[in-house]
C-alpha cells in the first residue's frame, strides 16, 4: 500500500445527485483524470462554494467507473458542507483533489473474503467488493433504514444486515451478526466507526483471521499538511503517528493502537 502520486485538482459538472435514504446522498461527477488512477478505499477532496468554510471535506469513493470516468460519492450530511453538497443540483460545478489516501489491498489468492461496514463507512466497501474475487460475504450495519444492499448483490455478495432499531435485519450490531454466525474467512475488510473498528479487530484477532481497517478521522487538509489526523501505529516494540490522510486511511488492524 502506497500514497497515490496522482492527485489531481478539478472542476466538475455534476451528473447526479440525489437522496438514496434519509439524510443520504448518491453524487455522480466526470472526473476522467481521477478515475483512472483511483483504488477500492481512496477518498477525495470536496471543495465548499461558501467562503466561511474554507477546509475542504474528505469524501470516501463509492464507484470508480474507469471507462466512463465517473465517479460515485454516497455521503450523509452531517454539518455545514455536506449540507451545502446535499442542496447542489445536475448541472451544477464542483471542485475535487484526488485520489488521496492509500485503500484496500487485494491479494487475488484470497478467495473468502468479508466485508464489515458501518454508516458512512459503507459506501467505500462497495468499489472493492466489485473488484474482489471469490466468496464475498458482507456485513452491513445502520442506525436505521439500509441503502446499498442491492449494489453489493449485484456484484456476487451475499448481505447480511443489523440495525440499531431493528428496522431492517436483526436488531443489534454487525459484531453481533459475525459472532452469531461464527464467520470465517481468509481477510476482513472494515470501514466504519472507531468502536465498531475495534470490535472487529478484536473478532478478526480472536478467529485468526487477517485484517484491513479504513479509518474514519477528521481531517482539515487531507493531504498530509496539517497533522490533524493521526493515529498510533505499531512499529517493533515501540509505536508511532502516522497520518490517517496519507499512511491510511487502511492499515493492517494488527497495526493500529486503539486508543481507549
Amino acid at each position: 500500500m502506497s500514497e497515490s502520486n496522482y492527485k489531481n485538482k478539478l472542476t466538475a459538472e455534476i451528473l447526479e445527485n440525489t437522496e438514496i435514504s434519509t439524510g443520504i446522498y448518491k453524487m455522480i461527477v466526470p472526473a476522467i483524470s481521477i478515475a483512472k488512477n483511483a483504488t477500492a478505499g481512496q477518498f477525495v477532496n470536496l471543495y465548499c462554494k461558501d467562503g466561511s468554510r474554507l477546509l475542504p471535506r474528505p469524501i470516501s469513493i463509492c464507484e470508480i467507473d474507469k471507462e466512463s470516468g465517473h465517479l460515485v460519492f454516497v455521503y450523509a450530511v452531517v454539518g455545514k458542507g455536506t449540507e451545502e453538497f446535499s442542496n447542489m443540483k445536475a448541472g451544477d460545478s464542483i471542485e475535487l483533489l484526488g485520489p488521496l489516501g492509500n485503500g484496500f489491498n487485494i491479494d487475488n489468492n484470497i478467495k473468502e473474503h468479508i466485508l464489515v461496514g458501518g454508516g458512512v463507512g459503507i459506501p467505500p466497501l462497495l468499489e472493492l467488493c466489485k473488484n474482489l474475487e471469490g466468496n464475498k460475504k458482507v456485513y452491513l450495519g445502520f442506525s436505521t433504514g439500509n441503502y446499498l444492499i442491492e449494489e453489493f448483490e449485484k456484484y456476487g455478495a451475499e448481505v447480511f444486515i443489523a440495525t440499531d432499531d431493528g428496522s431492517f435485519g436483526k436488531k443489534g450490531t454487525v459484531v453481533d451478526l459475525l459472532e452469531e454466525q461464527n464467520v470465517n474467512g481468509q481477510m476482513i475488510y472494515t470501514c466504519g466507526p472507531k468502536p465498531m473498528l475495534k470490535a472487529v479487530t478484536n473478532f478478526a484477532k480472536k478467529n485468526n483471521i487477517s485484517a484491513q481497517v479504513s479509518l474514519e478521522e477528521r481531517m482539515a487538509c487531507g493531504i498530509g499538511t496539517c497533522v490533524g489526523c493521526v493515529v498510533r501505529i505499531k512499529r517493533d516494540d515501540s509505536w508511532e503517528y502516522k497520518k490517517v490522510c496519507i499512511d491510511g486511511p487502511v492499515f493492517l488492524s494488527e497495526e493500529v493502537l486503539w486508543d481507549e
